[in-house]
């Protein structure tokens, strides 16, 4: 059927709500794009019924999605991972101008090749001959193709230096390192779905030999592009070079190396946990003293959680620490994101009050730290108290007498911590202590003494040495107006209270 004619209404065809039948000969405009804007104005504006008018929306941009990565071909793995050079060799020339493999190659090739060759064959032989005869069709590439089998890539996104640096450090694989970075050198640089370099997986394997070959690889002897520096700091997803990665395996011979050819590794990465943090809290103390020396005191000291070398140094012994606070004493002065300085740590700590301890270390160090509170208003003093270290707080009065009186965000001291956490044994060594008497009726922020305090934790050794002092106050009220009587007549049950434990 012809399309409809008349000088009487329009003939756009797309107005009109019934079906029309076109006719071949009519003639399709598109329309995409604000540039066409004017074209269609004319068009609808004309009487000819032969045009259709399509108007498209623009064109949506390419999708950025990235396309998955080529797999690594089992046979390209299986060589890399035993080290097999000239049978890397082989599959990466794809057979062309390359002797049979019979005559250079491993038993494994060989197997390998008629395992992923024709298994319609009846001999080895003849699966073996086909399969030499055209290995990129073995390989599932196209004939001709410029796809490289050092594009595929391992389940850990690894290459295929990856592997070759992760499985050894002999000839062959040194070769095969070789073999690769002649193929593609990029793939020095590349990183695996951890952010990890071939160099990180040499490190963390402790292959001396191969960290030590891939290290001239980027030196570009054949280049002339000395990229050791840029490879070295190189950071991992974790924010980890390769030298944390020998840190971490307790490797000093590759720390060393690292740091013979970088002397300012162990600075990196900037913020984050540095390798002198890693390598005290893995008490590696060899590798301590190789990071300090080799570094000639450009170093990070930083850890996790805004900790410090210092912070960890503290939990793990008395040598440590008395290093880190000869190479750095302003390690003292940092808060964690917890506020809490080396002191709070080394206050939580059995047994500090002696001479020479962690703890008198610290203090010694920096009195001052003293008065650091942490984010809770808790100062060292607080800690000591709330785990019964009754040593560690006489040695801090003994240093400090005005910390008795700190209060934290609640309005507690160390004695409200102590009663509040039934520490007998400091309560009552306060109550015995003449310097302080002016600390026994301080109120916190609810109004309570530590003698409110001790009621409530139901401890009759604590009553007993807070009554017993005639300076305890028995009618301060708290902000419900409560007295420590009041608590005793109608908070407690008679019987309730505990003198059998020791505290």
């Amino acid at each position: 059927m012809a399309s409809r004619s008349s000088g009487d209404e329009p003939s756009s065809l797309l107005m009109e709500e019934n079906a029309v039948q076109v006719s071949v000969d009519a003639k399709l405009t598109v329309a995409a794009g604000r540039g066409n804007c004017q074209q269609l104005k004319d068009l609808l504006s004309t009487e000819d019924s032969k045009t259709m008018l399509v108007v498209m929306a623009p064109s949506i941009q390419a999708s950025t999605v990235k396309p998955l990565p080529e797999v690594m071909s089992p046979l390209l793995l299986s060589s890399a991972c035993s080290g097999a050079w000239q049978d890397l060799e082989f599959l990466l020339n794809r057979g062309h101008g390359q002797p049979h493999p019979s005559m250079n190659s491993s038993t494994n090739i060989l197997d390998l090749l008629t395992a992923y060759g024709s298994h319609s064959c009846s001999g080895k032989g003849a699966s073996m001959q086909k399969a030499s005869d055209d290995v990129e069709a073995l390989l599932n590439l196209p004939s001709g193709s410029t796809v490289s089998l050092l594009d595929g890539v391992t389940i850990e996104g690894g290459t295929a230096l990856h592997v070759v640096a992760t499985y050894g450090e002999s000839d062959g694989f040194l070769r095969s390192a070789d073999i690769i970075h002649s193929k593609a050198n990029h793939l020095l640089f590349a990183r695996n779905k951890n952010g990890d370099t071939p160099l990180h997986c040499a490190a963390r394997a402790g292959m001396s030999r191969m960290v030590c070959h891939l290290i001239t690889l980027a030196r570009g002897e054949n280049t002339g592009v000395n990229r050791v520096k840029e490879l070295l700091e190189i950071e991992n997803i974790l924010k980890e070079t390769a030298l944390h990665q020998a840190v971490r395996i307790g490797n000093n011979d590759i720390v060393k190396l690292l740091m013979e050819e970088h002397s300012e590794l162990a600075s990196f990465p900037k913020d984050g946990t540095s390798p002198l943090y890693l390598a005290i809290l893995l008490e590696e103390d060899i590798i301590v003293e190789t990071l300090y020396n080799a570094s000639h005191m450009k170093l990070s000291y930083s850890g996790k959680n805004g900790q410090n070398a210092l912070h960890a140094a503290v939990l793990r012994g008395t040598e440590l620490t008395k290093k880190l606070l000869e190479w750095n004493s302003d390690l003292t002065t940092q808060r964690d994101e917890n506020g809490s300085t080396p002191l709070h740590f080394a206050a939580a700590l059995a047994q500090q009050s002696q001479r020479g301890s962690i703890c008198w270390q610290v203090l010694e160090a920096n009195s001052a730290s003293l008065y650091q509170s942490d984010c809770n208003g808790l100062f060292p003093i607080h800690v000591a108290a709330s785990v019964g270290e009754s040593g560690t707080i006489t040695m801090f009065l003994n240093k400090s007498p005005s910390s008795a009186g700190l209060q934290d965000s609640m309005g507690r001291t160390f004695l409200h911590v102590a009663a509040e956490k039934r520490k007998v044994r400091i309560v009552s060594s306060a109550c015995r202590n003449r310097s302080l008497l002016w600390i026994l009726n301080i109120q916190d922020n609810d109004g309570n003494t530590a003698l409110h305090l001790a009621i409530q934790a139901r401890s009759l050794r604590m009553f007993c040495a807070l009554l017993g002092n005639r300076h305890t106050h028995l009618n301060l009220s708290n902000n419900i107006g409560q007295t420590p009587l009041d608590i005793s007549l109608y908070g407690v049950s008679p019987g309730i209270f505990d003198d059998q434990v020791m505290y």
